[in-house]
């Protein structure tokens, strides 16, 4: 190899350190020298491989019988990838507009802008619908291979250097401890850990005053993604590139550097303004969610911040930082590299330690999350700080190993933070044995490096005494042993750092799986129940005639994996028009209110047009390790239409209404027979009601078991504000009238003021049969949209049995749509007497005006690939 081209290897951007011109530390780098796209293949081959190990080692599907659907990944992931599939492949009612089948009519733009609009979800199409758990694992760790194949391709893009420690660097970025924590079972942020990388990629096409246009389409392709950790990404890349700025050309004026920062802004406002389609209504849809309570950030104990850093470590109080001790100990030795220029260390330093120190602080902390504490995990920009820790690891390794004192400072570092962290309630008794056997072989491979540094050194014998100095003269052996080490050392100093970083990540791995299956909530695989209740929803299925609600199946958003079109819905997005008009009426949710369940209860099922009704008899219990099979039986009842007339000037609900109450007003027919007054003496209630009716207890906080006299016990979850228990029967009143119920509560007793209900169903039966006289003779429904027929002469109020969310618009008539009114909750038309249609439609919120901005978004881009083309023809 020429000199010059050694040069480079140890020159990259005016990155001169002082160690640049000694002998020996671009060794490495040239014995290892590959083709450009070697790195990025080996890391994604690597992440999978390793993300595979660690999931079969916990036997955990699809790798074992175990479920890996904890918390939402079984609740939400999984059910809107399901949906994903069936709407990709035309098998729903509803549209990307509108989803029919949850909460009873939900804007599904919005959730498709939050959970689906990553290009790697289109794989699930390629799976059949019963391999749907197969198709999310896959489209998991695609977005994982991808993140490390990206990470590596950045990092030989910021400084050239040996591309099998590029792939390795890359992979711990892929299966760093926020992956395997957070990440693995999020998979909508998953985009982002893949957008960083690519991100600082943008920022250095900027930076050189490259890619003027493909730099903005990366941009919009990662907020399409998910913007959520997009945002993220964008302010991590925005650090990379002001260090880059500050420390990569010393001979760069402050204009130039001006200049490239302008690009950068330029190009991420294009791309966000091309992704505006999607973002605006996302961020619309946000506003009117259902409101969580409010939080306030506590920041960690350092000790587990410290801990975090080490393998086998969980939790979702603190910073997943763990990266594997090889690549940890390299980043700790850059600040006391000498082969690195001063400037490099200290920008690159600087900018981990504040990035750290912003994770901790409730400013930046609100900065990091848009403003806003999210409930529950804390520090979802973790992947961030774990990134440049990479980048800092690979520019201290890049030029070669580095020094003896740079590798005992590193190494001190390193110890340091072990025994700092040592007392830290995180700590895994794995944690310490998987990291003393990584740092070993680590040592080791350092070592094997160093050794081959040193033999590619040739040993020279001196001239004999008499002859003319020519060559130095070096003996045959010695130079084939020296070229055979050459070769072989470097080689197996890699092979021991992939076997450190390897055994540690999977270790790591396999105990944060089975940590989370012990701790935390967790959904059955999907089996012969789902299927069972798939296959009866759809012999049954009447839309839009009628509703049909799968019931209570394992897991959540039930009517997204089996079909139907229920109350059960789990979304971020879930609106708090849906969630209060349900809640009122005695549905229970979850989540705070952004996962309401369906409701078993007769008079619901009539206001919401449920003609037929699935419930489910499990035949054994439902386990972790087995997929769950049950009974399915199907009911159907006589229910109105879905578009219903009712009168005008109703009493408006009144803040102490019951939900007995809430329901007669929304029916607009008195169907309960509520004891005047409800008795309680010590665990007992008493009330008197007609012989035979029955008995509905409501108590949306009450957590225990209700039983009336003589009949089976119903429990009741409330766990206020999370949980609300929904409206459940008890049994029928005895031919005495009297009523007696038996509370066994796990705590304080929480009821409301008017807990009983007694239905009669005579009266129910009546009220259907005037709301089928009067209401809509023919409905039809489309994706997003409805058309009803009415009787002639209808007046009053028609009235849609789906929540009124933002974006519904309707006319009766030919008259011109509008903004629907509002009947307690649900869509309504005011009628005239002269229109016999109604119609009603439903736009996103936010779509004109995100079509606009994409719109400026689009000539912006246009403009700046004239201008850019103009200047290159200008150029000499």
């Amino acid at each position: 190899m020429p000199p010059a081209a050694e040069t480079v290897l140890d020159e990259v951007d005016g990155e001169k350190g002082e160690g640049a011109n000694r002998r020996g530390p671009g060794s490495l780098v040239r014995a290892l020298r590959a083709p450009a796209g070697a790195a990025p293949l080996a890391a994604a081959l690597l992440t999978t491989v390793l993300l595979c190990v660690a999931t079969a080692l916990s036997r955990t599907y699809p790798f074992g019988p175990v479920t890996r659907n904890i918390v939402d990944l079984g609740q939400q992931y999984l059910p809107f990838h399901a949906y994903w599939r069936a709407l990709l492949l035309g098998e729903t009612h509803g549209d990307a507009f509108l989803n029919w089948n949850s909460g009873f009519g939900s804007n599904f733009l919005g959730d498709i802008g939050t959970y689906l609009s990553s290009p790697f979800d289109l794989l699930v199409v390629l799976f059949p619908a019963d391999r749907i758990e197969l198709a999310l694992y896959v489209v998991t760790a695609v977005k994982i291979a991808a993140a490390g194949a990206g990470a590596a391709l950045l990092l030989l893009r910021l400084r050239p250097g040996p591309w099998p420690v590029a792939a390795v660097l890359g992979t711990a970025y892929a299966l760093s401890g926020w992956t395997l924590n957070y990440g693995a079972t999020v998979p909508m942020w998953l985009d982002g850990l893949v957008a960083f990388p690519l991100l600082c990629l943008v920022g250095e096409w900027a930076r050189t005053g490259r890619r003027p246009v493909l730099g903005p389409l990366v941009v919009a392709l990662s907020w399409i993604a998910n913007f959520y950790t997009a945002y993220m990404a964008t302010l991590g890349a925005a650090v990379v590139l002001a260090v880059r700025l500050l420390t990569a050309e010393e001979s760069a004026t402050a204009r130039q550097r001006i200049a490239g920062a302008l690009r950068a802004a330029r190009g991420v406002l294009i791309g966000i303004g091309l992704a505006a389609p999607l973002v605006v209504v996302v961020f619309l849809a946000t506003r009117v969610a259902d409101p969580t309570p409010v939080t306030t950030f506590a920041p960690a104990p350092w000790t587990d911040v410290l801990a975090r850093f080490l393998p086998a470590t969980a939790s979702v109080d603190s910073p997943a930082l763990f990266i594997g001790t090889p690549a940890l100990a390299l980043a700790l030795t850059l600040p006391f590299n000498r082969a690195v220029a001063p400037r490099v260390r200290a920008g690159w330093t600087a900018a981990v330690v504040l990035v750290t120190l912003s994770l901790q602080w409730e400013p930046t902390h609100l900065l990091w999350h848009a403003g806003a504490s999210p409930n529950g995990l804390p520090y979802r920009q973790t992947f961030v700080l774990c990134g440049l820790l990479l980048i800092a690891a690979w520019l201290s390794v890049a030029q070669g190993v580095p020094r003896p004192t740079a590798l005992l400072a590193g190494g001190a570092l390193l110890g340091t933070l072990a025994w700092a962290a040592r007392g830290s309630v995180d700590i895994d008794d794995r944690t310490f044995p998987a990291f003393l056997a990584s740092a070993g072989l680590a040592l080791a491979a350092v070592l094997l490096a160093r050794e081959g540094i040193r033999r590619k050194e040739p040993r020279v014998l001196p001239a004999r005494e008499g002859t003319r100095r020519k060559e130095p003269r070096v003996l045959p052996a010695q130079e084939g042993t020296r070229r055979n080490a050459t070769r072989v050392l470097p080689v197996l100093a890699v092979l021991l750092l992939v076997a450190a970083q390897a055994g540690e990540t999977v270790v790591t791995g396999k105990r944060i799986e089975e940590q989370q299956r012990s701790e935390v909530a967790w959904s059955p695989r999907i089996g012969p129940w789902h299927a069972s209740a798939a296959r009866e929803v759809a012999r049954a299925d009447g839309w839009p005639r009628f509703r049909t609600d799968p019931g209570e199946v394992p897991g959540g958003n039930d009517v997204l994996i089996v079909g139907g079109q229920g109350a059960d819905y789990y979304s971020s997005l879930t609106a708090d028009v849906t969630s209060s008009t349900l809640s009122s009426l005695g549905f229970g949710h979850y989540a705070k209110g952004r996962h309401p369940v369906t409701l078993d209860n007769p008079v619901t099922d009539v206001l919401f047009s449920i003609g037929t009704r699935m419930r489910s008899e499990p035949t054994e219990p439902v386990r972790q390790d087995a997929r769950p099979r049950a009974t399915v039986t199907v009911a159907t009842t006589p229910v109105p239409p879905l578009v219903t007339v009712r009168p005008r000037g109703q009493r408006a609900p009144r803040p102490g209404d019951s939900a007995f109450v809430r329901q007669e007003l929304l029916l607009g027919a008195s169907v309960y027979e509520l004891p005047p007054e409800t008795r309680r003496t010590g665990r007992t209630l008493t009330a008197r009601c007609p012989a035979g009716s029955e008995v509905w207890f409501w108590a949306p906080e009450y957590k225990g078991s209700a039983a009336l006299a003589g009949a089976a016990a119903v429990d009741f979850e409330g766990k206020p504000p999370a949980v609300r228990a929904p409206m459940r029967a008890l049994g029928a009143v005895p031919a005495s009238g009297d009523v007696s119920i038996d509370l066994l509560p796990e705590a304080g007793i929480r009821l409301p003021r008017q807990p009983v209900g007694c239905l009669v169903r005579a009266r129910l039966d009546s009220a259907v049969r005037q709301l089928t006289a009067t209401g809509a003779t023919r409905v039809r429904a489309g994706g997003h949209g409805v058309t009803a027929e009415l009787p002639p002469g209808s007046t009053g109020v028609a009235v849609l049995a789906a929540p009124r969310i933002s974006g519904w618009r309707c006319a009766a008539g030919d008259a011109a749509p509008g903004p629907a009114r509002a009947y307690q909750g649900l869509v309504a038309v005011p009628l005239d007497g002269r229109a016999t249609t109604v119609s009603c439609s439903f736009r996103p919120p936010g779509l004109r005006l995100g079509g606009a901005v994409g719109a400026a978004a689009l000539l912006a881009l246009a403009a700046t690939a004239f201008l850019h083309r103009r200047s290159l023809r200008a150029r000499p």
